[in-house]
């Protein structure tokens, strides 16, 4: 996988969270440690997003981006 964000950080989806339009998908990189991404439900289903799956935490800015292998 290539990105232009020059940090990635690779996580474990630790609880998809679901609302009316957007999800909140909180990933844990270590231990204690979580990074929390807002998407919208799309997105969610297109990755085909599940608890306990690796991921990484794309960061470019302010915002927080998902990717999957």
């Amino acid at each position: 996988m290539k990105v232009s964000a020059r940090n990635s950080l690779k996580a474990k989806i630790k609880a998809i969270i679901p609302g009316s339009v957007n999800y909140e998908v909180i990933l844990e990189i270590l231990p204690g440690v979580e990074v929390t991404s807002i998407i919208t439900k799309d997105a969610v289903e297109s990755l085909n997003l599940k608890e306990g799956q690796d991921a990484y935490a794309l960061v470019k800015s302010s915002d927080v981006m998902i990717g999957v292998d």
